[in-house]
């Protein structure tokens, strides 16, 4: 039954992010090309800078909750079951959104995106294993 529900959603849901990682909450086309490198210093930078913790958990803790639901991407490929698998085909998949975002000038490539992104996907797939285990038949 879950299996169902999440396999009618998460097209929708994918598209949805889409719509905001380009063209929502307030974007802009930039006149440059805009990236950071530096893995967590771009996030530290944005904490103390913000002054609104509002703004800090929509930014840092929605960067990791929002992709939760791609965990439970074995329940659509089998092979996306094996962490492994899963992390190497999000880790492909977002990088290639993050320089779409470079070059389309609608967005700015971040790998803190890229490392937040991806610990909610590794949260998805712990919460798919529970899921699973403690609920067995009502999952299919």
């Amino acid at each position: 039954m879950l299996k169902k529900f999440y396999k009618i959603v998460i097209v929708p849901y994918t598209l949805f992010l889409l719509y905001l990682m380009f063209l929502g909450m307030g974007r802009i086309q930039y006149d440059d090309n805009l990236l950071t490198i530096k893995p967590i210093v771009s996030t530290i930078n944005f904490i103390q800078g913000t002054i609104s913790w509002w703004d800090i958990i929509v930014i840092v803790v929605g960067n990791v909750v929002m992709f939760i639901p791609f965990g439970f991407l074995g329940w659509l490929s089998p092979k996306l079951n094996e962490l492994k698998s899963l992390l190497f085909t999000f880790i492909s998949s977002i990088t290639m959104v993050e320089c779409l975002q470079y070059f389309s000038r609608m967005g700015i490539f971040e790998v803190d995106d890229i490392i937040l992104n991806t610990f909610g996907v590794f949260l998805g797939f712990l919460m798919k294993r529970f899921i699973e285990n403690r609920l067995g038949n009502w999952v299919v």
